[in-house]
């Protein structure tokens, strides 16, 4: 799997320790598109940048980072064809996977642990979508929204 990783300046650490987390897998190849310092940047740009690779098929999935989230995943779900899902627990990670089939998590540096933050990562990396007929009918509604 290529997965394309991304924050502002209110998550560095973070990132930085999910990187550690995906460095675990061998089979995940990451590429960090930034921010790497605490300057100051906008987090729609860096949400362009991980979303762009992920919408292009480049990567296949994203993840996104700011100071609450919340900022970083609304910008992440303009990019057409992008499924943001903003978590903060376990089972919202799974489930995001599981019957949405998010192709990128957001987290937030400033609300979450390291810990945490971790066993999120683990569990929406190793989820597989389920491709029951219900939750594709639904994701299939979600994205048609995108061409009205």
């Amino acid at each position: 799997m290529k997965l394309v990783i991304g924050c502002d300046h209110g998550a560095v650490e973070l990132k930085d320790s999910v990187k550690k987390v995906l460095a675990e897998f061998e089979d995940i190849k990451v590429e960090d598109v930034g921010t790497f310092d605490g300057n100051s940047v906008d987090y729609p740009d860096i949400a362009e940048k991980v979303c762009g690779k992920v919408a292009s098929g480049e990567a296949d999935r994203g993840i996104v980072l700011c100071g609450t989230g919340l900022g970083i995943s609304i910008a992440a779900n303009k990019v057409k064809g992008i499924r943001a899902a903003l978590c903060h627990d376990v089972f919202s990670a799974r489930m995001s996977r599981e019957h949405n089939d998010a192709n990128v998590l957001a987290m937030g540096g400033r609300v979450i642990g390291f810990g945490p933050a971790g066993e999120i990562v683990r569990v929406w990396v190793t989820t597989d979508f389920s491709h029951e007929e219900r939750h594709q009918r639904r994701i299939d509604k979600m994205m048609a929204l995108e061409n009205k």
